[in-house]
């Protein structure tokens, strides 16, 4: 038997990547739980500290000793050993005394065996919820490939499947961070953001992202090479996900256009994030460290004729031709609000007919 269970070790190690003496180790604790369950009337929590177990990592052979103190009257057996008791096993013991024991583990009733076997099995529950958890905090901020399996029709959040190194795991895209107007369908494969992963009770629990500007980000990454090698850094994203989303970027080589690299021959690569994205617009936007040029191209694509930045530091005023100016406002004043997120000032737009006046 015990061969076996060494032999199921090496199994489960190689299978799962459970390390065998993280087993082992488990093993010698349900081992623990069977000894106190089986003097559960009066063992305490503490009073498994005498309780010595020892198992072979190449033969499984276990051997338990537990220490007891030689008493007059046994209040705990498990601790305790009269003295009459005691002297069979060492003739001089007396009270005080405490003396080691073999304990046989087939001494164990039915009871003590399966809390031991649930021992082994929340072990073994463990150590897969720590590798998921491990795997995937690693993916933090990174974007995932998953697999919608369910689509829960209350509250509209999708359950997903994500391919692990060793298994598939779970994770809700709630209504919330799902693209507005986007529907989604069982069997349906697309692309999340790794937004966290939070240990808990059930296991690792993911929340992933269809909304997140880090979605925009990482799959501009991925289309273009500029950005992956560092030739095109991204400096900052506003994003109202499922309609709009301005993305400032510029280049660390003067040779480089950072706007044509992101937009692609005849437009593919942008054309790839949107279609990703259900047809989200994207505005690419040179940075510049000169606010007044950066405000002036975030507002795009409207012209703008003037740029004036306030004494706060934080607000400007700017001013467009006339007939430009629901350009530069947007609809329902989308492409200003993008533009200030994008920026970090407040824009107040003027038509330059006012302005002059």
């Amino acid at each position: 038997m015990n061969a076996e269970m060494i032999k199921a070790l090496n199994d489960l190690e190689q299978e799962k990547g459970i390390k065998k003496e993280y087993m082992l180790d488990r093993i010698a604790q349900a081992l623990a739980a069977a000894y106190k369950a089986r003097y559960k009337a009066s063992t305490q929590s503490t009073a498994m500290d005498n309780l010595f177990v020892e198992i072979d990592g190449e033969t499984g052979a276990i051997s338990m000793h537990a220490v007891k103190t030689v008493c007059e009257y046994v209040d705990s057996p498990a601790t305790e050993i009269s003295i009459e008791e005691a002297q069979q096993y060492s003739p001089g013991a007396q009270e005080g005394d405490q003396i080691r024991l073999e304990v046989d583990v087939n001494d164990f009733g039915r009871i003590a065996t399966q809390t031991a076997k649930q021992v082994i099995i929340q072990g073994i529950r463990e150590a897969e919820r720590g590798m998921i958890a491990e795997e995937f905090a690693s993916k933090e901020h990174e974007i995932l490939t998953a697999t919608v399996s369910r689509i829960d029709p209350r509250y509209g959040s999708a359950t997903l499947e994500i391919n692990g190194r060793r298994e598939k795991t779970e994770a809700t895209l709630s209504a919330q961070e799902q693209i507005k107007g986007e529907v989604l369908k069982e069997g349906d494969r697309i692309k999340v953001y790794v937004v966290e992963v939070r240990s808990g009770g059930k296991g690792p629990q993911i929340v992933v992202s269809r909304t997140h500007p880090g979605l925009v980000k990482r799959l501009f990454e991925l289309e273009v090479p500029e950005i992956h090698d560092g030739t095109v850094v991204i400096s900052n994203i506003a994003r109202e996900a499922g309609s709009r989303t301005k993305i400032a970027v510029y280049s660390s080589d003067e040779n480089v256009d950072p706007i044509g690299a992101c937009v692609g021959p005849k437009g593919g690569r942008v054309s790839a994030i949107v279609d990703e994205l259900k047809g989200e617009k994207i505005d690419i936007i040179k940075y510049s460290d000169d606010p007044v040029q950066f405000i002036a191209e975030a507002l795009s694509p409207s012209d703008v004729i003037s740029v004036q930045l306030l004494e706060d530091g934080k607000s400007c005023v700017v001013v467009v031709p006339d007939d430009q100016l629901s350009l530069a406002i947007g609809k329902e004043g989308q492409n200003a609000r993008l533009a200030a997120k994008l920026t970090g000032y407040k824009i107040d737009i003027k038509p330059a007919s006012q302005a002059q006046a």
